[in-house]
């Protein structure tokens, strides 16, 4: 009887330390995902929508992204449909964290403009947040084909989430 219970604690003994060694082999490094060349430029923005520096449409701010094309090479701009209603991929410099182009094909929702982007800039921690939180800014201009001559100003800064800054 006493080598039958000694028998079978040494076969747990035995699973527990072939479990343990099993567990503690583990070579695999934890997953680190990659960002993009564009992930600084990339983001939600809180934006002003301008004419001459003044909001004319009484817009406050309103929601845009930026975010990596597939190939890094160029930055989407993406207004949801809140100001103008475009879409379009524009170069980038990253290294001046600038991006701009000309006659910039759009189409959301079966609405088709062409949108010239100039003076498109990002600047790392250059601005406070209505809720007072030091954050990136984003300024733009840009023209659409269907209103030739109005240069809009799009200008604000990179959503944080905190529920201060919310609009």
């Amino acid at each position: 009887m006493k080598n039958i219970y000694k028998s079978k604690i040494l076969k747990a003994l035995f699973i527990f330390s072939i479990g343990v060694l099993a567990l503690s082999c583990d070579k695999h490094e934890d997953y680190v995902p990659g960002k993009s060349d564009l992930s600084e430029m990339s983001g939600d923005w809180y934006i002003k929508f301008l004419v001459d520096d003044e909001d004319i449409y009484g817009l406050g701010y309103q929601l845009i992204t930026t975010a990596n094309s597939a190939d890094d090479s160029s930055l989407w701009i993406d207004d949801h449909s809140h100001t103008w209603s475009f879409k379009v991929k524009s170069s980038v410099d990253m290294e001046a964290m600038t991006f701009s182009g000309s006659d910039l094909e759009s189409n959301v929702d079966d609405y088709e403009v062409n949108v010239n982007i100039t003076k498109g800039t990002i600047l790392k921690d250059a601005v406070e947040s209505t809720g007072g939180n030091v954050v990136d800014s984003i300024y733009f201009e840009a023209e659409f084909s269907d209103d030739p001559g109005t240069i809009y100003q799009l200008a604000g800064y990179k959503r944080t989430g905190l529920a201060e800054d919310e609009h």
